[in-house]
């Protein structure tokens, strides 16, 4: 937005802040949320604190300073304010995992290390962080992050207390830090209609016991190296010799992987599916939907411990989900794969828009990377991380609100086509 613009909706950003910012004690507080949020939607190569103030009239670079990296206003009511209020708006048909990385120089911004880096896609110096956001496929906003702290930082005293790392803040696998944010979401009032993620965390089946214990429903990717056992594969036990412990039941025949299984079925088994209107035209491609049982040592693990703690003892049954594989017209082979946990009379076609509504979140991260300056922040420590984070999905939700905002002189505006009546969106 240019300045003009950013002019011309200052009244309704003023009742914004006033509402979001509202458990911000300070009045001065609450004007230079305003004046932040404004230098960061108005147009500009950079979005760090200095660059922003001298853009602004009423920009003062050391008050800036001091309101996002010294000064003490809690940012975790502000971001729940945020996503209380933008949820029903979105009117979310999933959530979305996933992680964004900022390159870094040094080793004193906190939580950097030399991991891999998603905005370079290699391994580099960065920082890490976790989000969950709320999607459909005309709109999305961040609901909570989770900045990764790596290992190596967990017993760095001196790094953690010119950071400001608060003591309690250890090592915690993104995966764990995924389901502490659904978790802390719950506790909001706010649950999720389906998650969706990544290979990076559906991959783990640790994550998918987290969301099967929260009951809640998922559609992740995989990696085509993922065991599985078909739906009708039944365990059985050996005979027993009458001595020393019973043989425990085990599936008779070795699982094979989700590729090998999906070009099993050959590609006269998949079907065309349309998932949605893209720039070009209709989305679409070839699909196999089919039932399957996750193999695997740790997933066998989880859910032996689970049935053991529950009954005392386990059948050796692995409990049944459905596994989507896609072979795009002119692959030689299928190319990617999700497992879903939703019932099994899902409809293939919903089980593929869910697979496939994450690419509303690279929006997101574009949005808020170069056009809100998420990662342009140039301050080290733990606090100033988390404030400039919550203005930024501040200063992103507001604009999510106006471009959702019916538009009485537009008729045909995208909040107000027929094509979606039910939602706000």
């Amino acid at each position: 937005m240019d300045a003009h613009e950013v002019n011309r909706v200052r009244a309704k950003l003023a009742l914004f802040v006033a509402d979001v910012f509202s458990s911000v004690p300070r009045k001065d507080q609450r004007a230079k949320s305003d004046c932040y949020l404004r230098g960061l939607m108005t147009d500009g190569r950079r979005k760090s604190i200095q660059a922003m103030a001298a853009r602004l009239p009423d920009g003062n670079e050391q008050n800036l300073q001091q309101f996002v990296n010294q000064s003490t206003w809690d940012p975790v009511p502000v971001r729940r304010r945020i996503a209380q209020r933008m949820v029903p708006l979105i009117g979310p048909e999933a959530w979305a995992v996933d992680d964004v990385s900022f390159p870094k120089d040094g080793r004193m911004s906190v939580g950097v290390a030399h991991q891999y880096c998603g905005a370079l896609g290699k391994q580099a110096n960065c920082q890490v962080a976790v989000s969950v956001h709320a999607v459909t496929d005309a709109a999305s906003c961040p609901l909570q992050w989770r900045l990764f702290v790596p290992e190596e930082w967990a017993n760095d005293p001196v790094r953690r207390r010119r950071t400001g790392i608060p003591e309690e803040i250890g090592h915690r696998e993104k995966w764990r830090l995924a389901l502490d944010i659904l978790d802390e979401l719950a506790v909001w009032g706010l649950v999720p209609p389906v998650v969706v993620a990544d290979a990076g965390y559906g991959q783990n089946a640790d994550f998918r016991d987290g969301l099967d214990d929260r009951g809640i429903g998922y559609v992740v990717a995989i990696r085509s190296d993922v065991t599985v056992h078909p739906h009708d594969a039944e365990p059985v036990a050996p005979p027993w010799s009458g001595n020393g412990r019973k043989p425990q039941p085990r599936y008779r025949d070795k699982p094979s992987s989700v590729a090998a299984l999906a070009v099993g079925h050959g590609r006269q088994a998949f079907t065309e599916v349309t998932w949605r209107e893209g720039s070009r035209g209709p989305m679409r491609s070839y699909f196999l939907a089919l039932r399957v049982r996750p193999a695997g040592v740790r997933a066998r693990r989880l859910v032996q411990a689970a049935a053991t703690a529950r009954n005392g003892c386990w059948d050796g049954v692995l409990p049944e989900v459905t596994l989507l594989a896609e072979w795009p017209a002119g692959a030689e082979a299928p190319t990617d794969y999700w497992l879903s946990n939703l019932p099994a009379g899902t409809p293939p076609a919903e089980l593929v828009r869910m697979a496939k509504i994450r690419w509303r979140i690279e929006h997101d991260y574009r949005e808020l990377k170069h056009g809100l300056g998420l990662d342009h922040f140039e301050g080290r420590s733990w606090t100033g991380w988390h404030h400039h984070v919550t203005l930024v999905t501040a200063a992103h939700a507001f604009l999510t609100e106006q471009r959702l905002a019916p538009k009485a002189d537009t008729a045909d505006s995208p909040s107000t086509r027929p094509s979606t009546p039910s939602k706000t969106c």
